[in-house]
């Protein structure tokens, strides 16, 4: 129920490790030459023609997708090693023959048997459901239906609208509560409203008419059910804004009290709602997407109850659904072979692990954390991090196109910008979470319901600035405009993004490339609208913001250009992620050569330091994705393709071309070179 955006980024560590799917040497067996992945390099293709495949498609050669992924690259042969570790740590906590009661090995142990018990999970069916299901059956007018959606929202389940907490756009120091469109069994509202989706819709319709039957609805009442599932989503999709346009924050912060909500939504009861949620003292909350609101105050009353309870059975199955029998499984599974091409599930474990980690993340985090991530790895991680620090400090110095008040303000911002490296310093408290080692379902269930609860009794409070959005064992980074902070955890601190053994260009390349994107999150077209203590402010002069719209603007254009399998990319959904991009290896770059390694940084199997800085950044990106899941991503994901990221962003920097000797005219040299930091 956290309702605040983040960056994704992609993985690192720090303890060396043998990864075969990611490849062994090609010529040497030196640990530098190792570092380098030369076997992962296709010489037939020529840098200056495609450096993406020049660098990374001996490894797509050598990694055909595994069938019970959509995608696989080295995000996700990291994320499998880490899972390994931790799936360590949780059989041993299982193991365990006497843990103390209520004790974090105590919880950790039981949440993982009881997900790895597949016989009891198939023997209960759909029973941990049936307390939900009742109430939904019961509904009998619009004051039940008003209550079972909270009672919904309280479990984790999406219905109807999001509801959760946020930190105060114009007041970063609090927590409000927040409301957003939402609703959707679909990844995006394009899924119900473009024509050349409508393949997906009618297998979206099939789908969900089976599921209604497993929950025991006759064949005509389940296509019945399933056709005012796809007719109310549809409404709902028509009300929401598309995926760019929530980007922008002034368009998504509408403070409201409740005479304000109540001329919104006249017939949806907000103080019912607050009491439901168990926050009756809630006296205003943002709206984010007032307009939404207003079509969901028409649906309220032009949708019948019984269509409205066909849709909350079906968002409470779809939810539920991966932690129930083999039937309820195999159904969900199925939709995500529609939308990705996956071809087969990953394994029972993998499966529970992931759910272990929304429920009980941080408390598996800390054994990760204590097992694998020594302070050895997060101070060297720390030391690169402030060359690259450094390195914006001194371009917001000269940048030719920012004023002396904008720039005064803005190396305030980077002055105050928080780093979080490997895990926080508090650990979050599971002691009110109560697990055990009966049905996998109710777990799951009772640990959505603390998290919602957590989250809601934030609102209304100061912010805690010490908490921690992802767990130490996610291969991810990310940076929170509303905090000023950016973070990476442990689990993305592992080669190859980071390995203190590898050559200083590597290291600069690749994890150096992920620092520096996330660090110019806090100045890309979201970042740059707050300011350095997190609140929603124009600390821009008027002229200079103009300036930098135009910057910006020369990076939608040019990704509007790219396409995946003819779905033509958004560049005003990716601008912020691709600009990331160009800035995060522009200053990495930077900073590798500002580090003393780097004058005598030597050349190795041929490859001059500044090639290697270049091939690092361009490996962290190998991988090979179903054509089902490129069309997705590009429709919704604002990060390119790993194609454009490396591609589109070396295409924008003179130091590519110069360490390559790429001539001019080539597809890896922009015409009209885009140019930000």
């Amino acid at each position: 129920m956290r309702l605040r955006k983040g960056s994704w980024l992609g993985t690192l560590c720090l303890a060396p490790f043998t990864l075969g799917a990611l490849g062994a040497a090609k010529s040497t067996d030196t640990l530098e030459t190792r570092a380098l992945h030369l076997d992962w390099m296709d010489d037939q293709t020529s840098p200056s023609v495609d450096f993406y495949r020049h660098a990374n498609g001996g490894w797509q050669a050598q990694n055909p997708i595994p069938p019970e992924y959509a995608r696989w690259g080295t995000f996700e042969a990291l994320r499998v090693h880490t899972e390994e570790v931790v799936r360590g740590i949780l059989e041993q906590a299982a193991a365990a023959p006497h843990p103390e009661p209520g004790s974090v090995e105590q919880k950790i142990g039981d949440f993982f048997a009881s997900g790895m018990d597949e016989t009891a999970v198939d023997a209960t069916g759909v029973t941990p459901l049936a307390p939900e299901l009742a109430r939904i059956a019961a509904v009998a007018s619009g004051e039940d239906l008003q209550s079972a959606i909270a009672r919904l929202q309280l479990i984790g389940v999406d219905a109807a609208f999001s509801f959760g907490e946020m930190q105060d756009y114009a007041d970063s120091d609090q927590v409000i509560g927040a409301a957003f469109q939402g609703g959707l069994g679909l990844p995006d509202r394009r899924y119900y409203l473009d024509d050349d989706l409508a393949g997906i819709r009618t297998e979206y319709l099939a789908h969900v008419t089976r599921m209604l039957g497993l929950l025991g609805a006759s064949a005509d009442d389940a296509a019945a059910g399933a056709a005012a599932v796809l007719s109310l989503e549809t409404r709902l999709a028509k009300a929401s804004l598309s995926r760019a346009a929530l980007r922008d924050p002034h368009a998504t912060y509408h403070l409201m009290d409740r005479k304000d909500l109540a001329q919104l939504t006249p017939s949806f009861s907000w103080e019912r709602f607050f009491a439901d949620v168990g926050r009756p003292d809630i006296t205003r909350i943002n709206v984010g997407t007032p307009a939404f609101f207003q079509a969901l105050e028409e649906d309220l009353g032009a949708v019948s109850l019984a269509d409205w309870k066909s849709y909350l059975r079906w968002h409470l199955a779809a939810a539920y659904a991966p932690y129930l029998s083999r039937p309820f499984q195999d159904e969900s599974f199925h939709l995500r072979t529609v939308l990705t091409g996956v071809t087969q599930l990953r394994p029972r474990w993998q499966r529970v692990l992931e759910a272990e980690d929304d429920a009980l993340g941080f408390a598996v985090g800390k054994k990760y954390v204590e097992e694998v991530f020594p302070p050895s790895a997060k101070a060297s991680a720390v030391a690169l991090l402030h060359g690259i620090r450094g390195a914006l400090r001194d371009d917001l110095a000269t940048l030719s196109w920012m004023s002396e008040g904008t720039r005064a303000a803005a190396q305030d911002k980077l002055a105050q910008m928080d780093e979080r490296i490997g895990y926080p310093d508090t650990w979050r408290d599971y002691s009110g979470l109560v697990v055990d080692r009966g049905p996998w379902a109710v777990n799951v269930l009772r640990g959505r319901a603390f998290e919602a609860r957590r989250e809601l009794d934030k609102i209304d409070r100061p912010v805690d600035r010490s908490e921690w959005q992802m767990t130490p064992q996610t291969v991810n980074a990310y940076y929170d405009p509303s905090m000023n902070d950016i973070n990476f955890p442990a689990a993305i601190l592992q080669p190859p993004f980071f390995d203190p053994d590898a050559p200083a260009a590597v290291n600069h390349g690749a994890i150096g490339f992920v620092m520096g994107h996330e660090m110019t999150h806090g100045f890309d077209d979201q970042g740059a609208q707050f300011d350095g203590r997190g609140n929603l402010r124009d600390w821009w002069t008027a002229e200079d913001l103009t300036r930098f719209h135009a910057l910006t603007a020369c990076i939608a254009d040019q990704f509007s250009g790219y396409s995946v399998d003819g779905v033509h990319l958004d560049g005003a959904l990716v601008k912020g992620e691709a600009a990331a991009d160009l800035g995060g290896w522009t200053l990495a770059y930077r900073a590798f050569h500002t580090d003393p390694e780097a004058v005598a940084a030597p050349t190795l199997a041929g490859l001059t330091p500044d090639q290697q800085f270049f091939l690092a950044g361009a490996h962290i990106w190998a991988s090979n994705v179903r054509p089902e899941e490129a069309r997705l991503r590009a429709t919704t994901d604002p990060h390119p393709p790993p194609l454009y990221r490396v591609n589109g962003t070396v295409a924008n920097m003179p130091e590519f071309q110069t360490a390559f000797q790429v001539p001019a005219g080539s597809p890896m040299v922009n015409a009209n070179r885009c140019h930000i930091w």
